[in-house]
């Protein structure tokens, strides 16, 4: 797997926008009488990230014009995200809901996503060859196809232009069971897999989502992992596979690892344990690190253990931002991590 390092990093994301209402501390949501407001989105989450890698991060969606639609990309701009191809339009923010779990209580998520401004988005709204101009990598996530009819219409086109261009591209499985099934998932993905480079995903999603089948039933654990990361890299001709690992004992502590299968061999990350503050955006601060590496020129082992390191910084930090800065994740892969104050 060959990438070369840029001087300039330019990254497009595309994907939905939307507004975060978390219930505060431990509550549940039918307890809460006042929830912090925050803007997310799995493709924002990641260009974030990689803004504070230094990166170019350009986000690509659309928004109403509105108070509520410009906060949303006031928020983004402040950390250093360019939201200059951010359309506007339609009448209403995408919106979900979150308790966050604690213990033997899982984290919950409620979704109103629909009508939303993102799922309005019509072909003729982007100039595909104007945004991904002299870009380096186009990155999107399953939740942005989830929202269906003509978001996949938009998502094809730019993932041909992308094609066209040079750029690579990668995508997040990101799989949402209260968004679509398996089985449109698949339906969808797996056509829009022929024009993607690098995928991310989960060790059930080959299996789950694409119906890759192994032939030795003699594998399991991380052998059985590993090939099926390989099989679906041979399966869809992708340069690389990146597949996240997650146990969770409770929602208060996990057990977080990856591995990178590319054309040459497969790579595993260590294993972090992990006291969660917070979970969401893990995943994506997992992807924008294996971006990073991958785009920085980084070797192979190197790229796994940076995305991996990523990942779980994240989870020290509330909200969906993974708002550490390079160095920061290159300090926790030397080995400082016990936490002291630094002073």
């Amino acid at each position: 797997m060959e990438y070369r390092p840029t001087s300039m990093k330019r990254v497009v994301t595309f994907g939905e926008l939307l507004l975060s209402l978390s219930a505060t501390g431990n509550r549940r949501l039918v307890q809460a009488d006042e929830f912090v407001a925050r803007y997310t989105g799995a493709e924002a989450n990641a260009a974030v990230s990689l803004a504070q890698f230094g990166v170019e991060a350009n986000v690509v969606s659309k928004v109403p014009e509105h108070e509520i639609g410009q906060a949303c990309v006031n928020a983004l701009r402040r950390f250093g995200v360019n939201t200059d191809h951010v359309v506007r339009g339609g009448d209403r923010l995408g919106l979900l809901y979150m308790e966050a779990g604690a213990s033997q209580r899982p984290t919950k998520v409620i979704y109103d996503r629909q009508p939303s401004s993102f799922r309005q988005l019509r072909p003729d709204d982007l100039d595909w060859d104007a945004v991904l101009a002299g870009k380096d990598w186009f990155h999107f996530s399953g939740t942005a196809p989830a929202a269906g009819g003509a978001v996949v219409e938009v998502l094809s086109a730019g993932l041909a232009t992308a094609r066209r261009l040079g750029l690579t591209v990668s995508c997040d499985c990101n799989y949402r069971s209260k968004l679509w099934s398996m089985e449109e998932a698949g339906r969808v993905l797996a056509p829009l897999l022929d024009r993607v480079n690098v995928l991310i995903c989960g060790k059930d999603d080959p299996e789950r989502i694409f119906g890759v089948q192994s032939e030795r039933p003699d594998l399991t654990g991380q052998d059985r992992n590993e090939h099926m990361a390989e099989l679906t890299r041979r399966r869809f001709n992708l340069d690389g596979v990146a597949m996240t690992f997650r146990e969770a004992p409770s929602a208060s502590i996990n057990r977080w690892s990856a591995l990178l299968c590319h054309r040459d061999g497969l790579c595993r990350s260590r294993q972090y344990e992990i006291r969660v503050v917070d979970r969401v955006g893990g995943g994506d601060a997992f992807a924008a690190g294996l971006i990073f590496g991958l785009l920085s020129g980084f070797e192979p082992r190197r790229t796994i253990d940076f995305a991996a390191a990523a990942g779980c910084l994240k989870h020290s930090i509330p909200g969906d931002f993974n708002l550490v800065s390079r160095e920061e994740v290159e300090h926790l892969l030397a080995g400082n991590d016990s936490g002291r104050v630094q002073r």
